[in-house]
C-alpha cells in the first residue's frame, strides 16, 4: 500500500539526474526536486543543469550552532502571487558571500530589551507576544506588469523602513504596504540584495507612532527554542503560527531573482542571479505562500529571523503549502543587510576565494564530508590562508562543514574583515587555518 505522507524530497547538490514531477496519481518521485512556488520543478546547484525558467510576471498560476547538513533541502519560496516563481539561477561560481559588519543595534527598539518577559520559558503565553509583535509585521502587495503578489514584510525603524525578502519586491511596479490597524500607504524600494534574498522598502509619507520590532541575537539560539511566525500567508494577514526551532546551521538553496530585464516580447534578458544559499533556521512553525518576509519571532518578541522558503514534497499539482518545515534568514545576517540597504541602497560581501565541491577525507581510522577545494584564486583570503587543492574543509569556526554549500553557507553569513579559523584534513591529517574574508570582487570587475 502507497504510503499517503511521503517523506519530502531533498535536493542533493552532488550532481546526478533529477526529474520532473510524476504523473498525477503515480506516486512521489524518488529522484530530489527543487521547486518553484508555481510547483515547476527547478533544477541546479553546484554541479547540476540549469533548464530555462519563466520570470515573475508570468500569467500562470502560481545561528551557528547546529552541524550542517549533507544535501541541502529543496525549498519553495513562500510567495503569493500569481506567476510568483523565482528565476532559475546559473550555476554558483564558488564565490561565497555574506554581508558586511553592522551592528543589530542600529534598527529595532532596542536589540537589549525584550518586549515580552515570560513567566515560564517552557510555557510561553503567546498571546502577549503576539499583541506585542503584530503592529509591527505588514502585508506587502507588489503590482506587477503581468499581474501582482502578496508577502509579508516587517518595520524595523520608526522612518517606515519595512525589511523583507527580495523575491517579494523585486519586479514590482508599484508597492503598497498595509499596517497591522488597516491603513495602507504607498512604499518604495530602498535597496534590494539578491544574494541574500533581503530588501528594504520605505513607507512613502510614514505616519507617526510606527512601532519598529526588538531584533534578537540569532546566534544565542538553540534547537528546541520556541518561535512564533508573523505574516500573511495567503492573504490572511495578521496572522501567526507557533512551532519551535528545528535546527540551527540548516543549509538551505534557493534561486536567485534575474537581474536581467524583460523585452517586449515577455523573454529574459540579461543575467540571471547566483543561487540564494542560507545558513538558515528551520522551524517547524507554519509558513506559507505570502509568509515570505514575515518575522520569525522568539517567546520575548524579538525579531530572531525572516522567514524566507518552506521544504516541499516532490508531489505533482499547484503551489505547496506548510509541511512543518520552514526556514527563515537569521536575525544577525539581516540585520547587517539592512542597515547597509538603509544607508547605501546597496550591501557589500565578503568572500573566501575557492571553488568547492562535495567530498571526503580519511581523517585518522574515520572518514569524514566536507567542501573539497578544487581550485584556490590568486590573491584570495583563501590563497592568503594556505589554502591548496585537494584540501578538505571539515568546519569553519569549529562548526562542521561536511559539503560545498555547507561551507557556502558558513562563509556567506559572515563579515568582511571577519577572522575565522577553517579546519582542514590534509594528507590524512587535520590543520587549521586562518583566514580574513574580504570583501567579494564586483561581477563586472
Amino acid at each position: 500500500m502507497n504510503d499517503p505522507h511521503p517523506a519530502p524530497q531533498w535536493y542533493t547538490p552532488s550532481g546526478g539526474t533529477t526529474t520532473a514531477y510524476p504523473p498525477v496519481g503515480s506516486g512521489p518521485s524518488t529522484a530530489p526536486i527543487p521547486v518553484h512556488p508555481s510547483g515547476q520543478p527547478q533544477y541546479g546547484g553546484p554541479q547540476g543543469p540549469i533548464p530555462p525558467s519563466r520570470d515573475r510576471g508570468s500569467s500562470s498560476s502560481s545561528g551557528r550552532r547546529r552541524t550542517a547538513e549533507l544535501t541541502a533541502v529543496a525549498v519553495l519560496a513562500a510567495l503569493l502571487s500569481s506567476g510568483g516563481t523565482i528565476a532559475a539561477a546559473r550555476l554558483w561560481d564558488g564565490a561565497a558571500a555574506t554581508p558586511s559588519a553592522a551592528s543589530s543595534q542600529q534598527l529595532g527598539r532596542d536589540s537589549d530589551a525584550a518586549p515580552v518577559i515570560q513567566a515560564d520559558g517552557s510555557a510561553p503565553d503567546w498571546s502577549t507576544t503576539a499583541s506585542a509583535v503584530s503592529p509591527s509585521v505588514v502585508a506587502i502587495t507588489a503590482q506587477t506588469g503581468q499581474g501582482g503578489g502578496q508577502g509579508s514584510g516587517v518595520i524595523i525603524d520608526d522612518s517606515g523602513h519595512v525589511l523583507t525578502n527580495n523575491h517579494v519586491v523585486t519586479g514590482a511596479q508599484k508597492l503598497t504596504v498595509t499596517l497591522a490597524d488597516g491603513r495602507t500607504f504607498d512604499a518604495e524600494i530602498q535597496g534590494t540584495d539578491p544574494s541574500t534574498d533581503l530588501a528594504v522598502i520605505t513607507i512613502s509619507n510614514a505616519p507617526s507612532g510606527l512601532t519598529s520590532m526588538a531584533i534578537g541575537d540569532s546566534d544565542a539560539l538553540k534547537v528546541g527554542d520556541p518561535v512564533m511566525a508573523v505574516g500573511n500567508p495567503l492573504g490572511l494577514a495578521g496572522t501567526v503560527t507557533t512551532g519551535i526551532v528545528s535546527a540551527l546551521n540548516r543549509p538551505v538553496s534557493t534561486a536567485g531573482e534575474s537581474s536581467g530585464q524583460t523585452d517586449p516580447f515577455g523573454n529574459q534578458t540579461g543575467q540571471q542571479a547566483e543561487p540564494v544559499v542560507t545558513n538558515a533556521i528551520q522551524t517547524s512553525a507554519a509558513i506559507n505562500p505570502g509568509n515570505s518576509g514575515g518575522a520569525l519571532v522568539n517567546a520575548s518578541g524579538q525579531l530572531i529571523g525572516i522567514n524566507s522558503s518552506i521544504a516541499s514534497l516532490g508531489s505533482s499539482g499547484g503551489q505547496s503549502g506548510s509541511i512543518g518545515i520552514g526556514f527563515a534568514i537569521p536575525s544577525n545576517e539581516a540585520s547587517s543587510i539592512a542597515t547597509q540597504l538603509i544607508n547605501t541602497g546597496s550591501a557589500s560581501h565578503a568572500y573566501l576565494g575557492v571553488t568547492p565541491k562535495d567530498g571526503s577525507a580519511t581523517d585518522g581510522s574515520a572518514t569524514r564530508s566536507g567542501a573539497e577545494i578544487t581550485s584556490v584564486g590568486d590573491s584570495t583570503p583563501a590563497s592568503a590562508a594556505g589554502l591548496e587543492v585537494g584540501d578538505v574543509i571539515t568546519a569553519v569556526d569549529g562548526e562542521q562543514v561536511d559539503s560545498a554549500l555547507s561551507l557556502v553557507g558558513q562563509i556567506r553569513e559572515r563579515t568582511t574583515g571577519e577572522k575565522v579559523t577553517l579546519t582542514v584534513i590534509r594528507g590524512g591529517s587535520s590543520i587549521e587555518l586562518q583566514a580574513t574574508l574580504a570583501a567579494k570582487p564586483s561581477q563586472n570587475g
